[in-house]
């Protein structure tokens, strides 16, 4: 190998290489990387003992930075000393190195933390930073131009149009700055509508969704353009993705459409209560284009798609009025006096808590049944979204205390059978029938 060829950096550590006294330059990187990991390793132990939340990002951050700067504080310090006895061209190699790679992976967390609130790109964020610190370390040592005239050497024709590896790895990393840079501003407009108080969530959410799209097609076709890419050449494919949506992507589409017309018209908001048949009802948690998630009491979320919501029958508890209407049902035993426990059943019912007291409880009296007269009182509840088995239950605990304070009896089912002899009267018990029988033998 011709060290005349390489570029000055790489020559000197070349030529240092050929020196026994490398050893002491590759001893000191080895000891300082190794120094390093221990520093991470042990500082996010400490950093883990303390609250979690508190030391989350500066736990973060030490993950990130703590071994390449730990080892590049060594090395400058071990070439301080080194340096007057020998050349230090490989620790001069390596501290560059150590220093891009602090300089790259703290802002790549910066502007991660800043443009990626929803952190859609954590898992691609080590190797943004593995690259771009590829594209540093070439340019430190003076190959990205052999490197760049390579990958320019490796075409290859698609179409009317020729491309090569260096033009394909230009274009994927403009592009996906340009996603980067769209998700950013698409979170900054969904927190700006956010804030907007005076305008309904459904509202809120559509123009969200609908902005946070436009902005990245634009991007994205923005970013596409400046690569060199002629967008005439995407009509045919245009034309294709028309033809797929027409058929193979009916449904999906939609129920993306059945999601902006629900989220336009507002017939299904936010925290509504529902219920699509006896088995799937809950209150809406979340209202996407695609689906919208449903909450019930105990618990289960159900993701009902959108079209379902817009073709079937949809019982909403809460669309004009939150409040809504219950009644709970009891008898009392013939003999009561019926007023004075229809007035108990209605201090009953307003003595909970969640029964609201404009409208107030009513009682009724709604039938003269085989066992006792049955009573009912009506309520009204504001938070149907809390369930309304508890109130019920406490309404119902309420009753049977006033009733007992008041010894109102609550009857229970009874039957009285007869049996009628061939006379019309009762037959003899077995004692008289039995000694009927003696008497007569």
């Amino acid at each position: 190998m011709n060290p005349e060829m390489l570029p000055g950096l790489l020559r000197e550590v070349f030529n240092d290489i050929q020196e026994p006294s490398v050893l002491w330059q590759l001893t000191t990187v080895l000891a300082a990387l190794f120094v390093g990991w221990l520093v991470r390793h042990h500082y996010r132990r400490f950093l883990m003992k303390g609250n979690a939340a508190r030391w989350e990002s500066l736990r973060s951050v030490a993950t990130r930075v703590a071994l390449p700067l730990t080892a590049y504080l060594l090395v400058v310090v071990a070439r301080f000393f080194l340096k007057p006895h020998m050349h230090v061209s490989l620790l001069n190699l390596v501290s560059a190195l150590l220093i891009a790679a602090v300089a790259v992976r703290l802002t790549i967390y910066v502007l991660r933390q800043a443009f990626d609130q929803s952190n859609a790109l954590a898992p691609w964020e080590r190797l943004i930073a593995t690259c771009v610190w590829a594209g540093v370390a070439l340019h430190i040592t003076g190959l990205l131009p052999d490197v760049i005239a390579g990958l320019e050497s490796v075409s290859f024709a698609l179409g009317k149009q020729r491309f090569n590896l260096w033009d394909i790895l230009h274009s994927t990393f403009t592009i996906g700055m340009a996603l980067i840079l769209g998700m950013w501003a698409g979170n900054l407009v969904e927190l700006r509508l956010a804030k907007a108080e005076k305008l309904d969530s459904s509202v809120r959410v559509v123009m969200s969704r609908f902005l946070q799209a436009l902005i990245l097609v634009v991007t994205v076709l923005a970013a596409i353009s400046m690569v060199g890419v002629d967008l005439t050449t995407f009509s045919i494919f245009g034309g294709a993705l028309g033809v797929g949506l027409g058929f193979s992507l009916q449904r999906i589409a939609s129920n993306y459409l059945s999601g902006f017309v629900i989220l336009m018209d507002r017939s299904i908001r936010l925290g509504n209560v529902i219920a699509l048949d006896a088995n799937t009802s809950g209150v809406v948690t979340q209202i996407t284009t695609r689906y919208t998630v449903l909450r019930s009491l105990a618990g289960t979320e159900f993701i009902v798609p959108n079209e379902l919501l817009m073709t079937t029958i949809v019982q909403n508890q809460t669309y004009t009025d939150s409040r809504v209407f219950l009644k709970n049902a009891i008898q009392v035993a013939y003999g009561t006096d019926v007023e004075a426990a229809m007035a108990a059943l209605v201090e009953a019912a307003a003595s909970v808590p969640r029964v609201l007291k404009d409208p107030a409880p009513f009682p009724y009296l709604t039938a003269f049944a085989d066992s006792g007269i049955n009573l009912e009182v009506g309520f009204w509840i504001a938070d149907p979204e809390a369930g309304t088995g508890s109130v019920r239950s406490a309404v119902n605990l309420a009753i049977l205390r006033r009733f007992n304070e008041m010894k109102v009896e609550i009857p229970f089912p009874q039957r009285e059978v007869r049996v009628v002899g061939e006379d019309g009267h009762p037959p003899p018990s077995p004692a008289v029938a039995r000694a009927a029988a003696q008497a007569g033998g």
